[in-house]
């Protein structure tokens, strides 16, 4: 009987079953993201699945469409977002490493993960990283880099990072703001002046001592 009013009810929305895959990805893996368990997980029936989505594949690649404009298309437009100087453009990339509604670390480190069984995931992973780069080394440029010392500034920047959520490195906030006027200085070669640093602490809520 539940599962006739299950049917012929409510059966969620795109968006509900995307959040419900998420979740189960970020907290299991990508082999607990299947149909039956995400339907208990919403109190939904397994069909309903069916109204949003063709099959398991289409879900997982929406996860991995999720991804990829969230976290690459936001390194893009921060990097290209207007700055007066290289130290106040790192600073707008920064925002990410800080802001989840710009940059899901956690959802990076789980499909980063699930890129070593699938060697399609994978090729979706190599290819935002080249995206990402490609976009960190025309911020470089717009500075008045040439092109190798940029590519290699860029590289610099975002392995940094990308080791930082691979070995899911922990840091006290207060810790991470005081060592990042010395990031900005080893990856752009420039201090940053104390108005861009005031202006990107006022943004995060940190008051330095």
């Amino acid at each position: 009987m539940e599962q006739a009013l299950n049917d012929t009810g409510w059966r969620g929305s795109q968006e509900g079953w995307l959040e419900a895959a998420y979740e189960s990805l970020l907290e299991s893996g990508v082999d607990s993201v299947k149909i039956l368990p995400l339907a208990k997980k919403l109190n939904l029936s397994r069909t309903s699945f069916y109204w949003f989505f063709k099959d398991r594949e289409e879900l997982l690649a929406g996860l991995i469409a999720r991804w990829r404009e969230k976290n690459t298309g936001n390194i893009i437009k921060q990097s290209e977002a207007y700055a007066e100087s290289l130290a106040e453009a790192m600073l707008n990339v920064f925002d990410c490493w800080l802001d989840q509604n710009l940059f899901d670390s956690k959802f990076e480190f789980a499909v980063r993960s699930w890129a070593l069984q699938s060697e399609e995931i994978l090729f979706e992973v190599q290819k935002a990283d080249q995206v990402r780069l490609e976009a960190l080394k025309r911020m470089f440029v717009r500075f008045g880099y040439e092109e190798t010392p940029a590519d290699v500034r860029a590289r610099t920047t975002y392995l940094v990072q990308i080791g930082y959520i691979s070995m899911q490195s922990r840091e006290e906030i207060a810790v991470r703001m005081k060592r990042i006027p010395e990031y900005i200085a080893i990856y752009t070669g420039q201090i940053p002046q104390q108005r861009e640093l005031d202006r990107f602490f006022a943004r995060h809520g940190h008051r330095p001592k």
